[in-house]
């Protein structure tokens, strides 16, 4: 496969493995990703956050990395890049608030490139209003804002992945395997 220019945005408190294991396995495999975030520049870092499962109600959280920008958000250009990954954590709760990121995403479908988004990535995909009509896996927390915005969610797995088209997600980290293998499958084709 012919190496792609993915953008992933990405923001304070973003699932450190959400962010971090997409971004090295991309560059493993000859991609080229950049990670942005608005407000931020090429070398500045943002705080991750460890969602883990360990048997209560919901997911703990513990503080992680800081995670590298390799970016400037303010530089990009949307239709320069040929894919884009969306990391959950909480990031997407405050980043679907920037005008200039759900523009950003809108790009991405508007031009029918490939998407990939997990966990709490839905919650930008539905601020984008994006997803209407389109089956999207999130965090089982989430289901409410993917059927808001007229998706239709997917109850599958933790550890696995659906695609719709050109628009890959999962519920979780545990995912990885499924969901970026889809979504590399989806950049080859």
């Amino acid at each position: 496969m012919a190496a792609k220019k993915i953008l992933m945005i990405t923001g304070d408190f973003t699932e450190d493995y959400e962010t971090m294991v997409p971004f090295q396995t991309l560059l493993a495999v000859g991609h080229h990703v950049h990670a942005v975030c608005p407000g931020k520049k090429a070398g500045q870092t943002v705080a991750t956050s460890i969602h883990d499962f360990e048997g209560d109600q919901t997911y703990s959280e513990k503080r992680g990395h800081n995670f590298a920008l390799n970016a400037t958000f303010a530089d990009i250009d949307p239709a320069d890049y040929d894919a884009l990954v969306i990391p959950g954590g909480r990031a997407p709760e405050y980043l679907r608030l920037d005008a200039q990121v759900i523009s950003a995403v809108r790009h991405f479908f508007e031009a029918g490139k490939p998407v990939a988004a997990i966990c709490h990535g839905a919650q930008l995909l539905a601020a984008a209003r994006v997803i209407e009509g389109r089956t999207v896996s999130a965090y089982p927390a989430c289901r409410p804002e993917v059927e808001l915005a007229g998706g239709t969610y997917a109850d599958i797995a933790i550890d696995g992945a659906v695609t719709d088209g050109k628009l890959v997600t999962a519920p979780a980290w545990p995912a990885h395997p499924a969901w970026l293998s889809q979504f590399m499958s989806v950049l080859a084709a």
